[in-house]
């Protein structure tokens, strides 16, 4: 039993090795996103190529994927961010935390993971079909690197080096020195010659040896002081303490090399800045509050970053900060003007009822259209409803005979309601506008108010 149960775990841990040392060898190898045949950001395109396969798959699969459930949004975006560019060292995500240079500017990336926000409260609001769909695009990225992780392993791992870290180039071979000739210093004495006794034969035969020659005493000449000036005439140059002047121009090496300009430290204000917004907007959209709507979140993402650059201003840092407060600001004064009740979704409403019962209070869409339809309803009953459309158009359909109380307004479009018209910017309201129908007084009443931002309304019998 004790074996049984060794053997199982070692099992398990040699699954969950291989696992992370899969993992590891798809980081160490990951795609690269080509500049050449994309179409958007080149994540396809690079999971193709890296893995020999037709980059027409690849994007049929996130578009499958982003479609039931929304996953391949998710992936793609993750992909954008920590996928490297080709010819870039990191990826735009290790960029911004100060790893190496990517060609994707920190604005963007910053840009990119705002968008994951509000990316998982619409695709993941249900859970289950977001999370089921990101398990489905791992898993299958697990397959296929796991079948195919062994082609071209080195168009995916190589990557351009700093320049700080680029190999030096090899020294050329110094030249054989020639053989010379020794020479003695010109400075050593040259040594006397050896006098040896000389003999002379004599006339009877014998020799006589004759007086050692002594060396006169050498007269001691007083040497000339050495002179610092040449020469009155000096045409040729012959006065060698001439030669040792100065060089009015020394070589380069020799210069003193200019102080390195002081780098000013770089201040991390925005960087906090920006980190310190996306934990407000992520607690904030994560909060389940009514009320809190998109212009909310926007508003105090903007609070941050004011904030941050007033600090900034004292420490000569986070100017980058403008950069990302204006498109937002841009954004929240356009939802605001659009969407003044706060966000309603997006999507089309298209709604038939056959009893006044199922007629609902409101119908709310902040982007989309509404299509409601009424000439199956009773001719008794009252109806009293409400549409507010920020962006889209409005079709309703009155029945012939039914008593009717409207009021509309469009901002910006055209508005048409039971012959009563205006086009343009700015239109006037419409209200109080009563319709007795075909039949005169009585019947079915029906009071309804249509506001619209930004489109068409169209409010006709059927």
């Amino acid at each position: 039993m004790l074996v049984t149960v060794s053997g199982t775990t070692g099992s398990n841990r040699g699954g969950l090795a291989d696992v992370e040392e899969l993992a590891q060898d798809f980081w160490a190898t990951r795609p690269r996103r080509p500049r050449r045949g994309r179409k958007i950001a080149g994540v396809a395109a690079g999971i193709a190529n890296r893995y020999g396969i037709d980059p027409t798959l690849v994007r049929i699969g996130f578009v499958v994927a982003a479609v039931y459930g929304g996953a391949g949004l998710v992936v793609y975006l993750m992909g954008w961010l920590f996928l490297p560019e080709q010819d870039d060292e990191v990826s735009p995500f290790e960029s911004l935390i100060g790893r190496g240079r990517s060609s994707t500017s920190s604005m963007f990336t910053v840009l990119l993971c705002l968008s994951f926000i509000p990316l998982f409260s619409w695709f993941f609001n249900g859970f289950y079909p977001g999370f089921l769909g990101l398990l489905i695009c791992a898993g299958a990225l697990y397959l296929l690197h796991r079948g195919r992780g062994h082609l071209r392993r080195d168009q995916a791992s190589a990557s351009p080096r700093p320049a700080a870290e680029a190999p030096m180039p090899p020294m050329p071979p110094m030249p054989p020195v020639p053989p010379t000739m020794p020479t003695m210093p010109m400075s050593s004495p040259v040594p006397p010659p050896v006098s040896t006794p000389m003999s002379t034969p004599a006339a009877g035969g014998t020799t006589v040896p004759l007086p050692e020659e002594t060396p006169a005493a050498e007269e001691r000449v007083a040497e000339p002081e050495p002179r610092n000036t040449p020469p009155s005439w000096d045409p040729l140059g012959a006065a060698p303490f001439a030669w040792d002047l100065p060089d009015p121009n020394p070589p380069l090496d020799e210069q003193e090399p200019p102080p390195p300009p002081v780098r000013r430290r770089r201040s991390r204000i925005g960087l906090v800045t920006v980190g310190v917004a996306l934990i407000t907007v992520a607690g904030m959209s994560i909060a389940d509050n009514s009320w809190l709507d998109a212009q909310h979140i926007i508003g105090v993402a903007m609070a941050v970053l004011g904030l941050g650059l007033v600090a900034g201003s004292f420490v000569r840092g986070g100017r980058g900060l403008i950069g990302l407060a204006v498109p937002l600001s841009v954004i929240g004064i356009g939802l605001t003007a659009i969407t003044p009740d706060g966000w309603h979704g997006v999507g089309d409403i298209d709604a038939r009822p056959t009893e006044v019962a199922h007629v609902t209070p409101e119908y709310n869409r902040s982007l989309g259209s509404v299509k409601l339809d009424l000439t199956e309803l009773p001719d008794t009953g009252t109806v009293d409803t409400r549409i507010d459309l920020g962006v889209g158009d409005v079709k309703v359909d009155l029945p012939p005979n039914a008593d009717v109380w409207l009021t509309c307004r469009t901002n910006v479009g055209t508005t048409n309601c039971l012959d009563h018209k205006r086009d343009g910017i700015d239109n006037d309201e419409l209200s109080e506008i009563v319709d007795h129908g075909v039949d005169g007084p009585g019947g079915l009443q029906v009071y309804m108010t249509i506001d619209v931002g930004v489109g068409s309304l169209d409010v006709d019998r059927g």
